[in-house]
């Protein structure tokens, strides 16, 4: 009924727990999920995880706030989403919010590398036909941008994909549905403060809206501030119902329909 169209369940808190999550996620009829790769070290763990399970399918890509690790090229990318299960290029995109936060205060202009790394994933999904999983925080004026000078305008050779975890406002909204992209919520939705996102939430058409966890993070009013896991995305898919006054059933079986068009590739492996 449900599909969690974004988790990391490679990471600590959820790896060696994995018979829990899968009963839980049986319970609340969450029958689907995406496995997330943020760094190529792990992505053999990810994979591994997907190959192992019939409902579960795996991405790969570098997420664009980690330093320090493999840097992945074209070629890395590529060999990697060419193995079974593989669905998806990313997580990728831009994020400068802990560029003052943590970084020294390092300007727009420091972040070149994450620039360049997300132009990487870019070509590996035109290459691939394999849509990107974008991140995107305090930076959506230059990931939009670099998505238009790298060719996804939504028509051709566009890979398309999805905003995740979408934080940013209307106007984002708007400029990504334009461009081809669909809109991903999660726990964050429900949130007491979260108002203007609901708002977001009843304008994106519910057949560009796909749900997710982000666990082990943001889980949902109840669970808020513990460990998020799949069997949680029903929550989200009820505030998304409430804002729009339709049934959950109806989100449920939106988003995951629009996850089987975006992520077609679920349908052959």
């Amino acid at each position: 009924m449900f599909t969690d169209s974004h988790c990391h369940l490679t990471f600590p808190e959820l790896i060696d727990d994995m018979p829990r999550i899968r009963a839980a996620m049986e319970a609340a009829q969450v029958d689907r999920a995406l496995c997330i790769c943020t760094r190529l070290e792990e992505f053999d763990a990810v994979h591994s995880l997907a190959a192992r399970y019939d409902n579960f399918w795996a991405s790969v890509g570098v997420h664009p706030d980690e330093e320090d690790i493999q840097e992945p090229s074209l070629d890395d990318l590529l060999r990697r989403a060419a193995l079974p299960k593989v669905v998806a290029i990313g997580e990728t995109g831009l994020d400068y919010y802990q560029m003052e936060e943590r970084k020294g205060g390092r300007s727009v202009a420091d972040m070149e590398w994450q620039r360049d790394r997300f132009r990487v994933h870019i070509r590996a999904a035109q290459q691939t036909r394999k849509p990107l999983i974008i991140h995107t925080r305090e930076a959506s004026a230059d990931t939009l941008g670099i998505l238009k000078e790298e060719g996804e305008t939504g028509a051709g050779h566009a890979a398309g994909g999805v905003f995740h975890c979408f934080t940013e406002t209307a106007e984002v909204a708007r400029a990504a549905l334009d461009l081809g992209f669909y809109i991903s919520f999660s726990g964050i939705l429900t949130f007491k403060k979260a108002q203007d996102l609901r708002d977001v939430a009843a304008f994106v058409p519910m057949d560009r809206m796909l749900i997710e966890t982000d666990s082990p993070y943001l889980a949902p009013v109840p669970y808020r501030g513990k460990t998020n896991n799949p069997s949680y995305v029903p929550y989200v898919a009820r505030q998304i119902a409430q804002v729009r006054q339709i049934p959950v059933e109806a989100v449920a079986e939106a988003t995951s329909r629009n996850f089987e068009t975006l992520f077609s590739a679920v349908k052959n492996t």
